[in-house]
Protein backbone atom coordinates (compact mmCIF):
# COMPACT_ATOMS: atom_id res chain seq x y z
CA UNK A 1 0.00 0.00 0.00
CA UNK A 2 1.40 3.10 -0.86
CA UNK A 3 0.72 5.88 2.08
CA UNK A 4 -0.36 8.80 1.13
CA UNK A 5 1.91 11.95 1.19
CA UNK A 6 2.23 14.52 3.99
CA UNK A 7 3.76 17.42 4.67
CA UNK A 8 7.38 14.99 6.13
CA UNK A 9 7.39 12.46 3.18
CA UNK A 10 7.43 14.63 -0.07
CA UNK A 11 8.07 11.54 -2.27
CA UNK A 12 6.19 8.25 -2.16
CA UNK A 13 8.83 5.34 -0.46
CA UNK A 14 9.82 2.43 -3.49
CA UNK A 15 8.49 -0.68 -2.33
CA UNK A 16 9.97 -4.07 -3.06
CA UNK A 17 6.88 -6.52 -2.57
CA UNK A 18 8.17 -10.13 -2.84
CA UNK A 19 6.47 -12.85 -5.09
CA UNK A 20 4.31 -14.04 -2.51
CA UNK A 21 2.02 -12.73 0.05
CA UNK A 22 4.45 -10.63 2.36
CA UNK A 23 4.80 -12.38 6.05
CA UNK A 24 8.15 -10.09 7.33
CA UNK A 25 8.82 -6.12 6.45
CA UNK A 26 11.52 -4.48 6.43
CA UNK A 27 11.93 -0.42 6.30
CA UNK A 28 15.31 1.19 4.94
CA UNK A 29 16.51 4.67 6.18
CA UNK A 30 18.95 5.94 4.51
CA UNK A 31 22.01 8.33 5.34
CA UNK A 32 22.84 12.18 4.86
CA UNK A 33 22.20 13.02 1.30
CA UNK A 34 21.13 9.87 -0.05
CA UNK A 35 17.43 8.65 -0.81
CA UNK A 36 15.76 5.52 -0.79
CA UNK A 37 17.51 4.11 -3.75
CA UNK A 38 20.69 3.80 -1.99
CA UNK A 39 19.86 0.21 -0.02
CA UNK A 40 17.69 -0.73 -3.12
CA UNK A 41 20.70 -3.20 -4.08
CA UNK A 42 21.49 -4.17 -0.41
CA UNK A 43 17.73 -5.36 0.28
CA UNK A 44 17.21 -7.54 -2.96
CA UNK A 45 20.37 -9.05 -2.29
CA UNK A 46 19.47 -10.55 1.46
CA UNK A 47 17.56 -13.17 -0.60
CA UNK A 48 14.28 -13.04 1.96
CA UNK A 49 11.58 -15.03 0.53
CA UNK A 50 7.95 -13.57 1.44
CA UNK A 51 9.72 -10.03 2.88
CA UNK A 52 8.24 -6.82 1.94
CA UNK A 53 11.13 -3.75 1.50
CA UNK A 54 10.27 -0.42 2.43
CA UNK A 55 12.80 2.11 0.99
CA UNK A 56 11.39 5.88 1.66
CA UNK A 57 12.90 9.02 1.33
CA UNK A 58 14.06 12.05 4.09
CA UNK A 59 13.03 15.59 3.07
CA UNK A 60 14.91 18.12 2.01
CA UNK A 61 16.72 20.43 4.46
CA UNK A 62 19.42 22.99 4.96
CA UNK A 63 22.09 20.81 6.76
CA UNK A 64 24.09 23.38 9.04
CA UNK A 65 27.19 21.78 8.95
CA UNK A 66 27.42 21.41 5.25
CA UNK A 67 27.05 25.25 5.01
CA UNK A 68 23.48 25.31 4.56
CA UNK A 69 22.99 22.92 1.52
CA UNK A 70 19.98 21.65 1.03
CA UNK A 71 19.41 18.01 0.75
CA UNK A 72 18.03 14.55 2.06
CA UNK A 73 18.43 14.57 5.37
CA UNK A 74 16.47 12.78 8.66
CA UNK A 75 17.87 15.92 10.92
CA UNK A 76 19.95 19.12 10.84
CA UNK A 77 23.68 18.65 12.06
CA UNK A 78 25.35 22.00 13.63
CA UNK A 79 29.25 21.88 14.27
CA UNK A 80 30.44 23.34 17.59
CA UNK A 81 34.25 23.11 17.81
CA UNK A 82 34.92 19.80 16.31
CA UNK A 83 31.79 17.91 17.98
CA UNK A 84 29.09 17.33 15.70
CA UNK A 85 25.53 18.74 17.33
CA UNK A 86 22.18 17.02 16.03
CA UNK A 87 19.12 18.28 15.61
CA UNK A 88 17.06 16.38 18.55
CA UNK A 89 13.69 18.06 17.36
CA UNK A 90 14.27 16.95 13.69
CA UNK A 91 15.57 13.41 14.83
CA UNK A 92 12.31 12.77 16.74
CA UNK A 93 9.99 14.09 14.09
CA UNK A 94 11.31 10.97 11.86
CA UNK A 95 11.03 8.90 14.76
CA UNK A 96 7.07 10.15 14.21
CA UNK A 97 7.30 9.72 10.63
CA UNK A 98 8.61 6.35 11.23
CA UNK A 99 6.28 5.22 13.42
CA UNK A 100 3.16 6.54 11.60
CA UNK A 101 5.04 4.56 8.05
CA UNK A 102 5.18 1.04 10.21
CA UNK A 103 1.41 1.57 11.13
CA UNK A 104 0.34 2.32 7.68
CA UNK A 105 2.60 -0.67 6.32
CA UNK A 106 2.32 -3.29 8.50
CA UNK A 107 -1.14 -4.25 8.24
CA UNK A 108 -1.76 -7.73 9.00
CA UNK A 109 2.13 -8.45 10.21
CA UNK A 110 2.74 -9.23 14.13
CA UNK A 111 4.88 -6.91 15.69
CA UNK A 112 8.01 -9.33 15.61
CA UNK A 113 7.51 -9.37 11.61
CA UNK A 114 8.75 -5.99 11.49
CA UNK A 115 12.62 -4.49 11.27
CA UNK A 116 14.00 -1.42 10.74
CA UNK A 117 16.93 -0.65 8.79
CA UNK A 118 19.27 2.20 9.18
CA UNK A 119 22.63 3.67 7.62
CA UNK A 120 24.44 6.49 9.07
CA UNK A 121 21.88 9.17 10.09
CA UNK A 122 19.10 6.61 9.07
CA UNK A 123 20.39 4.28 11.62
CA UNK A 124 20.03 6.91 14.67
CA UNK A 125 16.80 7.12 13.71
CA UNK A 126 16.53 3.74 13.52
CA UNK A 127 17.69 3.03 16.68
CA UNK A 128 15.55 6.06 18.61
CA UNK A 129 12.67 4.62 17.14
CA UNK A 130 12.80 0.93 17.49
CA UNK A 131 13.92 1.60 20.99
CA UNK A 132 10.22 4.01 21.75
CA UNK A 133 8.08 1.40 19.67
CA UNK A 134 5.60 -0.41 21.24
CA UNK A 135 5.23 -3.20 21.26
CA UNK A 136 8.91 -3.83 20.43
CA UNK A 137 9.28 -4.79 16.64
CA UNK A 138 11.44 -7.32 15.23
CA UNK A 139 14.39 -5.88 15.63
CA UNK A 140 17.21 -3.27 14.29
CA UNK A 141 19.69 -3.22 11.87
CA UNK A 142 21.67 -0.38 13.28
CA UNK A 143 24.73 -0.16 10.16
CA UNK A 144 27.87 2.66 10.63
CA UNK A 145 25.74 4.34 13.47
CA UNK A 146 25.28 6.11 17.23
CA UNK A 147 22.60 5.58 19.64
CA UNK A 148 21.06 9.30 19.44
CA UNK A 149 19.88 10.48 22.88
CA UNK A 150 21.47 7.88 24.94
CA UNK A 151 20.38 9.73 28.45
CA UNK A 152 16.68 9.11 27.04
CA UNK A 153 16.54 5.70 26.09
CA UNK A 154 13.98 3.47 27.08
CA UNK A 155 14.47 0.34 29.47
CA UNK A 156 13.50 -2.63 27.25
CA UNK A 157 10.42 -4.30 28.27
CA UNK A 158 9.27 -7.80 28.74
CA UNK A 159 10.10 -8.56 25.15
CA UNK A 160 13.49 -7.56 23.98
CA UNK A 161 14.44 -5.92 20.81
CA UNK A 162 17.40 -7.82 19.11
CA UNK A 163 19.98 -5.51 17.85
CA UNK A 164 22.08 -5.67 14.86
CA UNK A 165 25.34 -3.51 14.97
CA UNK A 166 27.86 -3.45 12.15
CA UNK A 167 30.61 -0.70 11.93
CA UNK A 168 33.78 -0.29 9.74
CA UNK A 169 36.68 -0.07 11.86
CA UNK A 170 38.33 2.93 9.26
CA UNK A 171 35.00 4.76 9.37
CA UNK A 172 36.04 8.42 9.49
CA UNK A 173 32.93 9.98 9.51
CA UNK A 174 30.97 8.18 12.58
CA UNK A 175 34.15 6.95 14.36
CA UNK A 176 34.37 3.07 15.75
CA UNK A 177 34.74 4.05 19.45
CA UNK A 178 31.83 5.98 19.28
CA UNK A 179 29.66 3.13 17.32
CA UNK A 180 31.55 0.82 20.34
CA UNK A 181 30.12 3.37 22.92
CA UNK A 182 26.74 3.26 22.31
CA UNK A 183 26.76 -0.26 22.03
CA UNK A 184 27.79 -0.76 25.41
CA UNK A 185 25.10 1.63 26.26
CA UNK A 186 22.36 -0.40 24.71
CA UNK A 187 23.58 -3.82 26.64
CA UNK A 188 24.06 -2.06 29.63
CA UNK A 189 20.30 -1.41 29.62
CA UNK A 190 19.46 -4.65 28.99
CA UNK A 191 19.18 -4.63 25.24
CA UNK A 192 20.57 -7.80 22.74
CA UNK A 193 23.23 -6.85 20.50
CA UNK A 194 25.04 -8.21 17.96
CA UNK A 195 28.03 -6.54 16.98
CA UNK A 196 29.65 -6.98 13.77
CA UNK A 197 32.49 -4.86 12.35
CA UNK A 198 34.76 -4.82 9.05
CA UNK A 199 37.85 -3.67 7.69
CA UNK A 200 36.06 -0.97 6.09
CA UNK A 201 35.42 3.18 6.38
CA UNK A 202 31.67 4.59 6.57
CA UNK A 203 30.11 1.78 3.75
CA UNK A 204 28.69 -1.26 3.48
CA UNK A 205 30.87 -4.54 2.85
CA UNK A 206 29.76 -7.64 1.10
CA UNK A 207 30.36 -9.56 4.29
CA UNK A 208 28.37 -7.13 5.97
CA UNK A 209 25.02 -7.97 3.49
CA UNK A 210 26.13 -11.72 4.04
CA UNK A 211 25.98 -11.36 8.01
CA UNK A 212 22.58 -9.20 7.75
CA UNK A 213 21.24 -11.87 5.53
CA UNK A 214 21.74 -14.82 8.12
CA UNK A 215 20.94 -12.21 11.39
CA UNK A 216 17.44 -11.20 9.68
CA UNK A 217 17.01 -15.00 8.82
CA UNK A 218 17.84 -15.86 12.53
CA UNK A 219 15.07 -13.34 13.90
CA UNK A 220 11.94 -14.75 11.39
CA UNK A 221 12.45 -18.01 11.84
CA UNK A 222 12.04 -17.91 15.87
Amino acid sequence: MTPPLTPFWDRNPIILEPATPASALVIWLHGLGADGEDFVTVANSLGLRDVRHILPHAPHRPITVNQGMIMRAWYDIALEGTRWIPSDRDLLDSVAAVDQLIAQQATGLRADKIFLAGFSQGGAVALAAATRHTPHIGGVLALSTYLPLPDQLPPPNTSELPIFMAHGREDPVIEYSRAEHSREILEAAGYPVSWHEYPMPHSVCPEEIRDMAHWLRQQLNH
